[in-house]
């Protein structure tokens, strides 16, 4: 009692040096963890882009579909018809992006006779709440998944899907839950969210600050506690033997580029590995979109040719 009385009313220079000490690491802790929740926010809370179009203005006349999410309030999507009973491929846009960036990708897709299914993840476009970066993004896929294979001018059985980043995480993750889904093309895929998050932390410059990583990485995971025992995708891509994959690796986007290479070596075949300049397809040129869409057109024409179409 003694030593906490001179603690709170300090009487001599000893204790007012070690009361000072103890409340100028208290202040700067929890000045850390404020700045910390704050990025954290921005991170898990991005700023809402691009604009809403109407389906009906959109070439490849394109249906609006709704699917539930178990636990989640219902999603919505846009189903670009394709050839009768021909693949679905689904497109996954990445962090802070939105459904409309692919809109050019999903047409070449159509006009190749896939059908193709877009919608945007949770914290993105027209989808309110928080991104998980992954976690919640996989289980809305299986469920864009389950919803579009109800559909009887379609082949239910097989389905590709795309993805970036965080739309690469889910395409992935989904596919190890998912037989239907027999190929998978990601792009600057990383092994697990909490890696997505560590890397816009780090982009705010404010990691110099010390405890500001680690506290943002606890404060994360106790965001995301259901799912702190689901493994990193590179245990779980020895389940996809059989399924095709494509793994892109960009230039510019270099920690992302060296999990996508550990992710692709963890794989089983078949598999390949393609390394492109730039990380974000709605940012590309003309010129640079067509080169991406005929990779993709060809991976995905070999992997799941639609009926009477001939794979290049």
């Amino acid at each position: 009692m003694g030593l906490l009385s001179e603690l709170r009313y300090p009487t001599t220079r000893r204790a007012k040096l070690i009361t000072a000490t103890l409340a100028l690491i208290f202040f700067t802790l929890l000045a850390t963890a404020t700045i910390s929740g704050f990025l954290l926010y921005r991170v898990v809370s991005p700023a809402p882009t691009g604009s809403e179009l109407d389906p009906a203005n959109l070439l490849g006349r394109p249906g609006v579909v709704s699917f539930p999410v178990p636990g989640e309030e219902a999603r919505e999507g846009w189903f670009f018809p394709g050839q009768k009973k021909a693949p679905t491929i689904i497109l996954c846009h990445g962090y802070k992006a939105h459904r409309t960036e692919l809109l050019t990708l999903a047409i070449a897709l159509q006009e190749h006779q896939f059908n193709v299914f877009l919608f945007d993840f949770s914290g993105h476009g027209k989808s309110g709440r928080y991104t998980t970066l992954g976690y919640r993004e996989t289980k809305e896929l299986l469920a864009a998944v389950e919803a579009v294979a109800q559909r009887d001018d379609i082949d239910r059985s097989r389905f590709g899907v795309w993805g970036a980043n965080l739309g690469g995480y889910a395409a992935v993750a989904a596919a190890a839950a998912d037989s239907r889904i027999r190929a998978v093309a990601v792009d600057s895929v990383y092994d697990e969210p909490a890696q997505m998050m560590l890397l816009e932390v780090d982009r705010s410059g404010l990691t110099v600050l010390p405890l500001v990583s680690a506290f943002c990485r606890v404060g994360y995971k106790l965001l995301n506690f259901p799912h702190r025992n689901d493994a990193p995708l590179s245990q779980r891509v020895a389940g996809l033997a059989g399924v095709a994959k494509l793994f892109i690796q960009a230039r510019e986007a270099p920690a992302l580029a060296e999990s996508t290479l550990q992710v692709f070596l963890r794989s089983p075949e078949p598999r390949q590995q393609w390394i492109v300049q730039k990380a974000n397809y709605g940012g590309m040129m003309d010129e640079e979109k067509r080169v991406y869409e005929n990779h993709l057109l060809s991976f995905f024409l070999q992997a799941l040719p639609p009926a009477g179409a001939r794979p290049r």
